[in-house]
């Protein structure tokens, strides 16, 4: 695996990922024939749930901070 892809925010799809690595380590015939496609589905779509929850964490910062931001300006404007 990308050495990116075993960071903190992805150590839930660890397992999966070694299955991924040790399939991949059975040969470019193993792999060509197409006998890692599952493996490689599970990586997927763990690592789209991962970035799918990242997204939404980011989404409610982005809000929290929006508001401030809001309540800030509407604070200046009641006070000119």
């Amino acid at each position: 695996m990308h050495p990116h892809l075993h960071t903190k925010d992805n150590k839930n799809c660890e397992e999966v990922m070694n299955a991924l690595e040790e399939c991949h380590a059975r040969g470019f015939l193993w792999k060509s024939m197409g006998m890692c496609t599952k493996a490689k589905h599970q990586v997927n779509m763990c690592l789209r749930v991962e970035r799918l929850e990242r997204t939404r964490q980011n989404r409610e910062v982005a809000k929290e901070k929006r508001a401030k931001v809001e309540s800030v300006w509407a604070e200046i404007d009641a006070n000119s």
